[in-house]
């Protein structure tokens, strides 16, 4: 059987590197290979902070595996497969061809796909029966919702241009929807949600006209029940920008996963799940070494994230959190004023040391980053030997897509926040927070509610093994 032979193979490779640290190499070796086999949906969580080896135990059995297999990855992850995993293959004698573009052969056993990518083959017939492999399970909705997401700017021109006929009709409209849009107050994010009967007119009049240019038809296909809107605002130049993107893209991609295996591999929490997708194997790997337990730093009695001092109070801790330091410090803020005047009263302290969302720090650097940027940028930084947290990154109810995704819970009577908003936080907390463990660095949690809400204790949970730091020592 292929988890066998993929399981003595994978044992060879690992005896001729020196062994692996990761713990679960084979298991996951075994996994792999008997989903590949049955053509299972199969899921396998790992913990944060795992060995990032743990790629190779997921490339062995697609190497000795006959079947076609569409791997989906992000950049990074691409990167990661080109540079370093094919050719630990190649240096163990498993020759894998790869291939990357809008086709493949149907003989060729790996197709190294984007998010973007997998949608199109699927959508054009090209992706056949391959089976699909998505080696970050974490990243899998928000990649595929942005991969569906429907833009409207410049289509409003051509649309125009193509139907002469209700020119003056499409122009009135826009200008209704212009002025609806731009009435809304400001937000940080610059978004405005356009709600169902704002896009009502507009759909009514092109249902009536012909043949419409792309992507006039998805927007039209995209129903109000699976989908939401919402314009991005240049108040500056009074200009918006339409979008449409999914509440859960899986299931609006109904048919994507249908009659092929799936093995989904990642940092993805029991509460969290996939939408759209039920496996018939799921396996925890996610028990990380009990010997090295996280220092994590929260302390009592701390202000809320709304309290008028919590901005004094998120500066003080993180000056005695960076004192002494000798390695790198990152501080986590997503409000961009809140994260711009810790970043200058930082600065005022330690000088040069601090720089806000720089990917070239000094060795004892402090950079002051949103969340969003640190996961981004992360493997191209040094190992830090602290992570400071400020409002952990809940997501606000202002973000139209949030509110969308709320509502549609809401509608199926269901606890909204303990089912969306803290579990998303929480896996963004553990991303953020992974690399800590190979560092043997600190998390330091400077959000009251961790400690005065009865949730507080979930997030306590998820970030197990830890000890607690009760207060600062020089080091």
């Amino acid at each position: 059987m292929l988890e066998a032979r993929a399981h003595h193979q994978l044992k060879h490779l690992l005896r001729q590197e020196g062994g692996g640290d990761w713990p679960h190499h084979l298991t996951l070796c075994r996994l792999v290979g008997r989903s590949l086999r049955r053509a299972d949906h199969t899921l396998i969580r790992l913990a944060a902070g795992s060995d990032p080896n743990w790629l190779v135990g997921l490339m062995v059995p697609l190497a000795m595996g006959e079947v076609s297999v569409a791997l989906v990855a992000t950049e990074a992850m691409r990167r990661r497969l080109l540079q370093v995993e094919l050719p630990r293959l190649r240096a163990a004698g498993l020759a894998l061809s790869c291939w990357e573009g809008e086709k493949a052969p149907e003989q060729a056993r790996l197709w190294l796909l984007s998010h973007e990518g997998l949608l199109r083959a699927w959508q054009s017939g090209e992706l056949g029966a391959r089976q699909l492999v998505f080696p970050e399970a974490e990243l899998v909705q928000s990649r595929l919702r942005e991969a569906l997401e429907i833009n409207l700017e410049s289509h409003w021109e051509q649309l125009r241009r193509c139907l002469p006929a209700a020119d003056s009709s499409l122009l009135a409209l826009h200008e209704r929807l212009s002025r609806r849009i731009l009435s809304q107050p400001a937000t940080p994010s610059n978004q405005v949600a356009v709600a169902p009967e704002d896009e009502a007119p507009l759909r009514q009049l092109l249902r009536l006209l012909g043949p419409l240019p792309d992507p006039w038809p998805a927007w039209m296909a995209a129903d109000d029940r699976h989908w939401t809107s919402w314009a991005t605002v240049d108040r500056r130049q009074l200009q918006w920008r339409l979008h449409r993107q999914p509440l859960e893209p899986l299931e609006v991609a109904a048919g994507l996963l249908d009659g092929r295996g799936t093995v989904v591999v990642g940092l993805l929490g029991k509460e969290t799940g996939l939408p759209g997708i039920t496996p018939k194997v799921v396996v925890d790997l996610a028990e990380p070494p009990l010997a090295d337990p996280l220092p994590l730093y929260v302390p009592w009695r701390q202000p809320l994230p709304n309290s008028p001092h919590y901005s004094d109070h998120l500066l003080d801790h993180s000056r005695r959190l960076v004192l002494a330091q000798t390695g790198l410090s990152i501080v986590l803020v997503e409000d961009a004023s809140l994260r711009l005047t810790l970043a200058s009263g930082l600065a005022a302290e330690f000088g040069s040391r601090v720089v806000h969302q720089n990917t070239a720090p000094a060795s004892n650097g402090v950079i002051c980053c949103s969340w969003g940027w640190w996961l981004d940028h992360q493997n191209r930084l040094p190992l830090p030997c602290q992570v400071i947290v400020g409002p952990l990154p809940i997501s606000s109810l202002e973000e139209p897509l949030t509110a969308a995704r709320v509502a549609n819970l809401r509608q199926q009577g269901r606890d909204w926040f303990r089912e969306l908003l803290l579990p998303e936080a929480v896996l963004q907390l553990q991303r953020a927070s992974a690399s800590l463990r190979r560092a043997t660095g600190r998390l330091a949690l400077l959000d009251g509610r961790v400690r005065s809400r009865s949730w507080g204790q979930q997030v306590l949970t998820s970030l197990e093994p830890w000890v607690e730091l009760s207060r600062l020592l020089p080091t």
